[in-house]
């Protein structure tokens, strides 16, 4: 994306030049459209759950933003040699329960036939231009929330090698198929000033382009951050890495003060997940009710993991334990 021009068109309010969750255009004053795309392969051998998990994944750049979606269009890739019709099918079930659950119609799609499975969603939403949330707005004094616990990447890769247990497989599947539409609540109600949704990049990475776009540094509570589980950590010391998360590490390394970080802790933070939770960043006098919405919203968590600061030279996530 940096080699291509950045668009000047003055109605579009977000787009690709902050890294942010979904690009925004102004219809008027009120109304400005939310748009996204994403789409991976199976992580889950059930492909019901796997459709729920990549909707849910699609329709989170829109709630992230503070917006609602409207419309959905199914992107599929399918080797029709190995994939059954029947198969597909149900995928497609599962994407269109998520899309339902958030209110948001399935309008149509494309398929292609493909070496691997794909499936994911285009989703278009809308949002209030004076109240959406980006990733560059956060202030030094504000806290940070999550509110999923840490870990997918790592248990789903567990799952594929045959090692994560049955319960933690399906805790990370109900986390990865629950959606974020606590984050238009959010929005509407200014709570916070800024969001993002941390999935494939990990908590680290999406909390830099926070800090970069919003010419910060954030401070994170290493004993603050939760994992899914603590078998997480024995998957952890069982090499369950994915390679997304192996590269998070890397591009981490130079724009973070690890502290006291212990490896395991610093895997965990850089870990590439899917579906995760929202990162919201929130002036100190707006987190009590900020919580209780959230504790409302029944989201898996609900937790003050550290704060923004003025920005560190050269550094955008510093730890502290």
């Amino acid at each position: 994306m940096r080699q291509l021009p950045f668009a000047r068109d003055r109605n579009v309010l977000v787009g690709s030049n902050t890294a942010d969750d979904a690009g925004v255009f102004r219809l008027d004053r009120q109304r400005a459209l939310v748009q996204t795309v994403d789409f991976f392969t199976p992580i889950v051998d059930d492909p019901f759950a796997y459709g729920e998990i990549a909707a849910a994944n699609a329709l989170s750049d829109v709630f992230a933003m503070g917006g609602r979606p409207l419309t959905a269009l199914n992107i599929v890739g399918m080797p029709d040699d190995k994939v059954s019709p029947k198969i597909v099918a149900t995928i497609l079930r599962g994407g269109l329960s998520k899309a339902r659950e958030a209110n948001c119609a399935v309008i149509g799609g494309h398929t292609v036939r493909a070496p691997e499975p794909l499936y994911g969603m285009s989703v278009t939403g809308i949002v209030d231009p004076r109240k959406m949330l980006t990733n560059a707005n956060a202030r030094p004094g504000d806290l940070l929330v999550l509110t999923k616990p840490l870990g997918t990447g790592i248990v789903t890769t567990g799952i594929k090698r045959n090692v994560t247990s049955r319960p933690l497989a399906k805790k990370a599947i109900a986390s990865m198929a629950q959606l974020n539409r606590v984050g238009s609540d959010v929005a509407d109600q200014r709570l916070a000033h800024a969001a993002t949704d941390v999935t494939g990049f990990g908590l680290l990475g999406h909390l830099a382009s926070m800090c970069r776009a919003s010419k910060v540094t954030g401070e994170v509570s290493l004993g603050s951050v939760a994992a899914l589980a603590d078998e997480v950590f024995d998957l952890i010391a069982q090499d369950c890495v994915p390679g997304g998360t192996r590269d998070n590490f890397r591009t981490a390394n130079p724009i973070v003060d690890w502290g006291d970080a212990t490896q395991a802790q610093r895997i965990l933070l850089a870990d590439a997940q899917t579906s995760g939770g929202l990162l919201l960043s929130v002036p100190k006098r707006n987190l009590q009710k900020l919580l209780t919405l959230l504790r409302r919203a029944r989201t898996p968590c609900a937790v003050v993991i550290g704060r923004i600061i003025p920005r560190r030279r050269d550094i955008l996530i510093c730890m502290t334990k």
